[in-house]
């Protein structure tokens, strides 16, 4: 881990913490999910860096040591794209292929869209390419779905607030390490669904969330509540959204994602295809929504032999 280079950068008025290893003109930048950081990449950053790749992972606005936006409740899903393009043009790199984990499809898949001169590939794992466009998922789900209860501004805060940020992180990890949706009953909050001696997932150590919690204890959750939960029907004004790169998904079968309503026949009818053409998918038949951390050499090899095949071949 010590051989992962950290630097910060000053754009858009903010300083960004960006980690990196390796060098060369193949760059793969990681972009994180949620309740994660530049860290839920580690394993395949040594591991892409040894192949001959220089991988970068920023932490987004907001997120681990990278400065807060000014007014964190304005942050929108806008506004990672730019922050993006802004780091690659500060450290002069015009190509990249995008990695991409949870919530964080949606800016890398976006930014395809937007600068396709800049992308080369996308891999996004635990979310499919998502169309531009209202969140239907409310409707279908009850009052004490997750997001729904995030998106309430004052509800997380408080139920967050009861605790320290690490034990926010470890219970986020169980909940969504899990195969079922995290929902609450009307009188429960999303924290009461994790029982204190319920233990971490096997593959997710204490000194792993020692290293999450103390970021987040810097952080907050202010950012993170806001970007993706608070912005997730954010109008990007894209009108053909077909992405032309080649792409990969890499899914867990036991992903809680596959229950959101739609979704595992939008993923295994090929319905996503329709987006993304040059779409391959993967499932790991044991994977929950961390299949990075929870089978690093597995996603490594996987994410290897895309990059090989299929953008550097």
């Amino acid at each position: 881990m010590e051989q992962i280079q950290h630097i910060f950068v000053q754009v858009q008025g903010l300083k960004f913490h960006v980690a990196e290893i390796g060098a060369g003109p193949k760059v793969v930048v990681f972009l994180h999910g949620f309740p994660e950081i530049w860290y839920s990449w580690r394993h395949q950053m040594i591991c892409l860096a040894n192949a001959g790749f220089r991988a970068i992972a920023p932490d987004y606005r907001g997120y681990g040591l990278s400065d807060p936006p000014p007014v964190p409740e304005k942050a929108m899903f806008g506004d990672l794209i730019s922050d993006l393009l802004a780091i690659l043009d500060f450290l002069e790199i015009t190509k990249v292929v995008l990695v991409a984990k949870d919530f964080g499809a949606k800016p890398a898949y976006l930014f395809a869209l937007l600068h396709p001169e800049r992308v080369l590939g996308v891999v996004t794992l635990g979310v499919p390419f998502i169309p531009p466009g209202p969140s239907q998922y409310q409707k279908s789900l009850p009052e004490g779905f997750y997001i729904s209860r995030w998106q309430k501004p004052g509800r997380a805060e408080a139920d967050f607030g009861r605790l320290d940020a690490k034990t926010v992180v470890r219970n986020i990890y169980i909940l969504f390490s899990r195969s079922e949706i995290p929902i609450a009953a009307e009188n429960q909050e999303i924290m009461d669904l994790v029982d204190l001696s319920t233990p971490l997932p096997p593959w997710f150590t204490e000194e792993d969330l020692a290293t999450y919690g103390a970021l987040y204890e810097k952080s907050g959750f202010q950012t993170a509540l806001q970007v993706p939960y608070r912005s997730l029907d954010e109008d990007i004004n894209i009108t053909e959204p077909v992405v032309e790169v080649p792409a990969l998904l890499i899914m867990g079968d036991k992903d809680y994602v596959f229950k959101f309503p739609g979704m595992e026949a939008y993923i295994k009818s090929g319905k996503v295809k329709e987006f993304v053409p040059g779409l391959d998918i993967i499932y790991l038949p044991e994977g929950s929504h961390f299949v990075q951390e929870q089978s690093p050499d597995e996603v490594n090899q996987l994410i290897l032999t895309f990059l090989n095949a299929r953008i550097w071949s």
